[in-house]
């Protein structure tokens, strides 16, 4: 994504979901296998607020765990959570890329959470990652596959309308953003890992008033919200919020939110 819509984080938005968003990670994790290592190594991608990355601290509580972001608004949220953990580890953040980060040493684990969707190209890094592995170690992440949903699509034909073509025409990722699950194990295969790669379609029932429009605020409507000045934006969300109402009406128990994920779990020949 060029420099210019990198988007600006807001954790506190982007928690406002967190227990939806936390679901994937946590059926993610439960197809990882017994790490290599000891203590083990595990590096998080993409950790965003550090949520999810404390449920690795449960799950392995003797690993050294980083995570990496490359947004200073949410390793600040993140940092808070660092400490030692309960079985002797420790659990640290630092500031990364996941479109340059490579790994300095063996890992028995290397994770993304809703993270790889915004880095283009980025079956051409698998292959470093996979090799900075321990020897029976995994390479573990989920991404939204869920480009073609009126909430993505929507908010690319209001970006392509007259009004906003010249401010956003390029702030937006595609629908290609991420690939098939075949195509995830097409690549995790050829580089000589035994892969589980499967989807799912969530379907989240959201409370509270325009609730979708809450979840991509979060998300994936950030590039826009940091492309366009206040009032410009204020008047964007106005016509896109009619535009999921419409698309995804309340009922009187919430609002469905149907959500398409795609999740891999690759792991090194020992």
């Amino acid at each position: 994504m060029p420099a210019a819509t990198t988007p600006v984080w807001d954790p506190s938005q982007y928690l406002r979901h967190a227990d939806h968003r936390a679901r994937p990670f946590a059926d993610l994790l439960a197809r990882v296998p017994a790490l290599p290592g000891t203590p083990a190594r595990i590096a998080d991608l993409g950790c965003g607020p550090g949520n999810v990355t404390t449920l690795l601290a449960e799950r392995w509580p003797a690993a050294h765990i980083t995570g990496y972001d490359n947004s200073p608004e949410m390793l600040a949220r993140a940092r808070a959570l660092a400490g030692p953990t309960s079985g002797g580890g420790s659990l640290d953040f630092d500031a990364a890329d996941a479109r340059t980060w490579t790994p300095s040493t063996p890992y028995g684990l290397i994770i993304s959470n809703a993270t790889l969707q915004w880095v283009p190209g980025h079956t051409d890094s698998f292959a470093a990652w996979v090799a900075g592995l321990a020897p029976g170690g995994t390479f573990a992440f989920q991404v939204p596959g869920n480009f073609d949903a009126p909430s993505h699509r929507l908010m690319r034909e209001l970006a392509h309308s007259a009004r906003w073509r010249n401010h956003l025409a390029d702030a937006l990722r595609h629908d290609d953003a991420v690939h098939t699950p075949a195509a995830y194990l097409e690549h995790l295969t050829a580089l000589g890992c035994a892969a589980d790669v499967w989807e799912t379609t969530y379907l989240h029932l959201l409370a509270g008033e325009d609730p979708v429009l809450a979840w991509v605020k979060g998300t994936g409507l950030r590039p826009v919200l940091t492309a366009l000045g206040e009032a410009d934006a204020e008047a964007f969300v106005a016509e896109y919020r009619t535009a999921l109402r419409e698309a995804y009406p309340a009922t009187e128990h919430g609002t469905v939110f149907p959500f398409r994920r795609v999740f891999a779990v690759a792991t090194r020949t020992a």
